[in-house]
């Protein structure tokens, strides 16, 4: 009989436990429910809704049975065929670009605070989160003031121009002009690479690198065969966290230039639903075909993740 009621006991505990932590996760899937599975489909109501006829606006359509896709492939062609696409790949190349210059700029600075910043290292994480104390607006208006034509860089560079006694025509930066588009998107999203790519980077254990010196590899050796393919993960995450955002940023190319010659997908999903009275469901359809491209560089960091996972289980 003792010993049925200790198996009677056992059994409830285990029960108990099974429910603690889908407990614990229960007021995080509600919250995700509510703020991003409800509004996602709200989108997805308004991309295959109709126009109503009278005021000529998106109509919302939440039965799905009467979904109509004419607005989404309307999209789809104007992406493929149209202005639409050359917006597409200059986004694509601002992102790529801005992205290799965070990887470039980025991996010496974490690799440096990890590895090598010692008693400092607070120090080299305090002025890296620095930037997070201030609005991302209130950061590109600062940029503002020292690109506009009689901003500070005019300024220097007409006082160096008087040195060498150059004649130099101060230029206007914040006309249309790419590369301070693109400096401005890693101005803005670099400090979000760093931060992972510095956890992946101090979690390397200090024996393993004294390891592969000890069997006769340079540093050189060390830094491409072990460390650089033990921080691979955080880069790429790194990656996933500037690049999703920088997709569809739309106030930095506003602010830092407003020209319709350096406008990014955002701006056009920003234009459809903000600046046209039936541009609704456009600017959804937008959306979607955006999400349906981030989906796609997720998945493939997933997959990136737990091969490299299972390849280090091996």
């Amino acid at each position: 009989m003792p010993t049925n009621l200790a198996s009677g006991a056992e059994y409830a505990t285990v029960g108990q436990k099974r429910w603690v932590w889908p407990g614990f996760a229960l007021p995080g899937v509600l919250w995700l429910i509510l703020l991003f599975l409800v509004p996602f489909y709200a989108v997805f109501a308004i991309a295959m809704g109709q126009l109503d006829p009278i005021l000529q606006r998106a109509t919302p359509e939440w039965n799905p049975f009467y979904w109509d896709l004419t607005v989404m492939g309307e999209a789809f062609a104007e992406l493929f065929g149209g202005q639409l696409g050359v917006i597409a790949l200059r986004t694509l190349a601002y992102v790529f670009i801005a992205s290799l210059i965070c990887v470039l700029v980025g991996y010496p600075v974490a690799y440096f605070v990890s590895r090598r910043a010692g008693r400092w290292r607070w120090l080299w994480l305090l002025l890296i989160l620095a930037p997070f104390w201030i609005n991302y607006l209130m950061r590109m208006m600062s940029w503002v003031n020292l690109l506009s034509p009689d901003g500070q860089v005019n300024r220097w560079l007409t006082t160096i121009a008087s040195w060498f006694s150059i004649d130099f025509v101060p230029p206007d930066w914040l006309a249309g002009n790419h590369v301070v588009v693109i400096l401005g998107l890693v101005y803005g999203y670099i400090p979000f690479f760093i931060l992972p790519l510095f956890a992946a980077l101090d979690r390397i254990d200090e024996a393993t690198l004294e390891a592969s010196r000890d069997l006769g590899a340079s540093n050189a050796q060390t830094f491409w065969r072990v460390t650089w393919p033990l921080s691979r993960n955080g880069v790429l995450g790194g990656l996933v966290i500037i690049m999703l955002p920088m997709f569809g940023d739309y106030y930095t190319p506003n602010l830092l230039s407003g020209s319709p010659r350096t406008r990014m997908y955002g701006n056009t999903i920003d234009q459809f639903i903000n600046q046209t009275t039936s541009g609704g469901a456009v600017g959804a359809a937008l959306t979607i075909i955006l999400m349906i491209f981030i989906a796609g560089l997720m998945v493939y960091y997933l997959r990136s993740i737990s091969r490299a996972s299972q390849e280090a289980r091996e």
